[in-house]
């Protein structure tokens, strides 16, 4: 897609209504994803783990990983400027700015030493990647031996009639009310193509272990609709 090359400026346009839509549009169900991703990575974890949050956008994932890690460090790594602005308030107003930082970079060529975390992390970014292996390579190459690996992303449902009910919402009422109150004309459209074309499940699953990683797992949630997908460099 040609929006990859310039997902962040993309995400700039519609970085103010950003949270509001995510939360509006999943019925709120998109916090009880993020609770659930980061216990799914934080079990067995040090507390002072040192984490990387790859396309950290307004910090949501990064803060849910500081609530249930309560000594680890996070990175947070974006191309969105806008985003990652709004994320540093809510840092601000939680006073985590000590554990929260954020820096403007791209997930495929990442600014860090090999081997320097202890835990990566990506919620609904990696399928925006204009080169999803280069970005996996990436986040094997910057874990740590034995480090773990988190990602949370759409998939589909397996149940036809929920799929169809899914497809539909996604292709029809998510960007109307995007275009509505973003003022965006393409973004969310963008964005429901971007889930519709990309990969889940077994194929995703596949890519992971060709990208290096080992001990793979994929859950789904609510239905099928998004899925927390676990590795180990």
């Amino acid at each position: 897609m040609q929006e990859k090359k310039n997902i962040g400026s993309l995400f700039d346009r519609i970085a103010d209504k950003y949270d509001f839509l995510n939360h509006l549009l999943s019925l709120n169900i998109d916090r009880r994803w993020r609770h659930e991703a980061v216990a799914a990575i934080s079990a067995g974890q040090s507390v002072d783990s040192r984490c990387l949050d790859v396309a950290i956008g307004t910090a949501d994932l990064a803060i849910e990983t500081a609530k249930q890690l309560p000594q680890a460090t996070i990175q947070g790594l974006d191309l969105s400027v806008e985003m990652m602005r709004i994320g540093e308030e809510k840092v601000r107003k939680l006073s985590l700015e000590q554990r929260i930082t954020f820096l403007e970079g791209s997930a495929l060529e990442m600014p860090f030493e090999d081997n320097s975390f202890d835990i990566v992390t990506c919620a609904y970014g990696v399928r925006n990647f204009s080169d999803l292996d280069k970005g996996l390579s990436e986040m094997q190459r910057v874990l740590k031996p034995q480090g773990r690996l988190m990602i949370l992303e759409f998939s589909y449902p397996d149940n036809r009639m929920i799929a169809s009910l899914y497809d539909l919402y996604f292709s029809h009422v998510l960007p109307s009310i995007g275009k509505l109150v973003s003022k965006d004309k393409t973004a969310y459209s963008y964005l429901n193509r971007s889930v519709k074309d990309f990969i889940w499940g077994e194929a995703m699953c596949a890519t992971l272990t060709d990208a290096g990683f080992k001990e793979i797992s994929a859950r789904t949630l609510t239905f099928g609709i998004t899925t927390i997908y676990t590795a180990t460099k």
